[in-house]
């Protein structure tokens, strides 16, 4: 049986009430927060196993340094998931492109860096665009592999907002991959995840690619060297 559709101003002329504003989904890591005392202690017991002397003027805050650096690469901030009705019925592509991308190899604790490309044809809700940011950051400060993080970002977007159709391209260096063992400076590793349309829509998926390729990348190594 097909349902019918209402006309605008109601049944019997009388205007529905307008829907209650969606509460915004409070988004925080579960934690216990970091003991930064006791990871300090541990840093300075490995530098110390390795043979660094820490008894130097440059070397003796390290450890103290090292714990509050690897506690702020493990701890997303916390955010608002604020989504909006498709009052327009806007049914196009919307991406967001080169979203900075800063996480952590799990296999050497060592940094890996790039960008994300988050894209998705929307249903009855819109997310706010600076969210996609928000949601890489939430799954990135880990410690992480790269083809984990790309589905994360893409499953738990499609629980939230229920797109039409999602993509996700994560494009990264890996510091594991290039300052040590094979040593391969300059090689990225690029990963993808899709859902709905543009995983089943031919011409979906050509389009998004064709969007999220159609600019010039930056280097996002050589601009966090930069930064330093």
């Amino acid at each position: 049986m097909t349902a019918a559709l209402l006309p605008a101003h109601g049944v019997n002329g009388v205007n529905p009430a307008p829907a209650a504003p969606r509460t915004p989904l409070h988004v925080v890591k579960p934690s216990s927060g970091p003991d930064l005392a006791a990871a300090e202690r541990a840093a300075a017991a490995f530098l110390i196993a390795l043979g660094i002397d820490l008894d130097t003027e440059s070397l003796a805050a390290t450890p103290v340094r090292m714990a509050r650096a690897y506690a702020e690469m493990f701890s997303p901030r916390p955010f608002d998931l604020t989504t909006f009705p498709n009052d327009a019925g806007y049914d196009e592509l919307i991406i967001a492109r080169s979203i900075p991308v800063q996480s952590v190899c799990e296999h050497h604790l060592l940094p890996f860096v790039g960008v994300a490309h988050v894209g998705y044809l929307p249903g009855e809700r819109i997310l706010g665009l600076s969210k996609l940011a928000r949601v890489v950051e939430l799954f990135a400060r880990r410690p992480q592999v790269q083809e984990r993080l790309t589905q994360q970002i893409a499953d738990w977007l499609q629980d939230q907002i229920a797109p039409r159709g999602l993509g996700v391209v994560v494009e990264a260096e890996h510091l594991c991959m290039t300052v040590r063992g094979v040593r391969a400076s300059g090689a990225n590793t690029v990963t993808s995840a899709l859902h709905g349309q543009l995983r089943s829509d031919t011409a979906s998926r050509a389009e998004f690619f064709t969007l999220i390729g159609s600019h010039e990348r930056p280097t996002p190594l050589l601009d966090e060297r930069a930064r330093l």
